[in-house]
């Protein structure tokens, strides 16, 4: 068995994508706040909250994964960097874009920012893409 080894580029991602999960504690907190009326919320602002929410954690442990897994795909240059980021930066896109595309009073559908969801669907799917096919290959 071998020891992991991380590039620097890949553990100063890791690293900085660790120090994230704090914000994702505050929303944590937000959410038992939202989950017990304190925070005046139309039904779908509450689930685009749930889903922002979600979407951070699951997409920031996806994250920490793929990096353990990119500097073993043989990738170089562009291809290796979007394997890297591609989602630590859907995680980021994804998750704001659930919050900004509900903000507002009374809001009942998404707003014109719904399509910051939809750039980080696209960056995660390049991150995913290029990691997965990198990995097949290497």
């Amino acid at each position: 068995m071998h020891a992991l080894t991380l590039s620097t580029e890949s553990r100063m991602i890791a690293g900085a994508v660790l120090l994230t999960i704090v914000t994702i504690e505050v929303g944590g907190w937000f959410m038992t706040k939202i989950a017990r009326g304190g925070v005046p919320m139309t039904d779908f602002q509450k689930a685009f909250a749930r889903a922002g929410h979600g979407h951070a954690g699951v997409l920031v442990l996806l994250s920490l994964i793929g990096l353990l897994y990119a500097d073993a795909t043989g990738l170089s240059g562009v291809l290796l960097w979007v394997a890297r980021l591609g989602v630590p930066v859907a995680a980021i896109l994804m998750s704001a874009g659930f919050f900004a595309a509900s903000a507002g009073r009374n809001a009942t559908g998404p707003n014109r920012f719904i399509w910051v969801v939809w750039t980080g669907a696209l960056s995660l799917a390049a991150g995913v893409l290029s990691l997965g096919a990198g990995l097949l290959t290497a």
